[in-house]
């Protein structure tokens, strides 16, 4: 229910709207110690009315930061691959799925984002708690789960919009708080176990 209606709300976002928020995200997220630190991020390429990801990718590349994308299994887990500008994404289509743009170069391996600093996840509400509430696909709850079991610990980033901060979100055992949200109007901060 609560997908559903936050899916409704982003789907109605215009263009302008899409754009002035990826400017507003990038900005705040640059200014995050865990990116400013950070020599390999795992991210993803938005879709849609998603929040928008590829200033910041840009700017993070143009950082020196290794940027980690993923690319979709068929299982729904995800393999990676390294973003080396937009010309290095390729859109596929995955069944009845949207088409969604991936690193078109070598393929790096589920666990190498056991690599990663930093990890940005898509998402699209987090709580007070810092709980995140995904697609319900599962593809970055098996991400979250191969981190823990490679004792890897990555600063977890959601990037959301300002209306997508909510006051709870249902969750389930194996859910992880992130540590931080980025919105079009700032950063906020969770402590573990708030």
């Amino acid at each position: 229910m609560l997908r559903r209606e936050l899916l409704s709300v982003r789907n109605r976002l215009t263009a302008d709207v899409v754009r002035d928020a990826a400017a507003d995200l990038a900005e705040h997220a640059l200014d995050l110690p865990e990116l400013a630190q950070a020599r390999t991020v795992a991210a993803y390429v938005s879709v849609g009315t998603e929040p928008g990801t590829l200033a910041l990718l840009d700017a993070l590349r143009a950082r020196g930061v290794r940027v980690l994308l993923p690319a979709l299994l068929p299982d729904n887990d995800l393999d990676w691959g390294t973003y080396d500008g937009p010309a290095s994404l390729t859109s596929v289509q995955h069944g009845g799925k949207m088409a969604l743009l991936e690193p078109s170069g070598e393929r790096l391996g589920p666990d190498a984002v056991t690599s990663a600093d930093a990890v940005l996840l898509p998402g699209l509400a987090v709580d007070a708690r810092g709980m995140r509430l995904g697609r319900g696909g599962g593809s970055y709850d098996r991400v979250l789960a191969r981190l823990e079991r490679a004792q890897a610990r990555p600063a977890l980033v959601v990037l959301l919009y300002d209306s997508e901060v909510v006051e709870r979100v249902p969750g389930e055992a194996h859910d992880r708080p992130v540590q931080a949200v980025v919105t079009p109007s700032g950063v906020r901060r969770f402590r573990p176990g708030s």
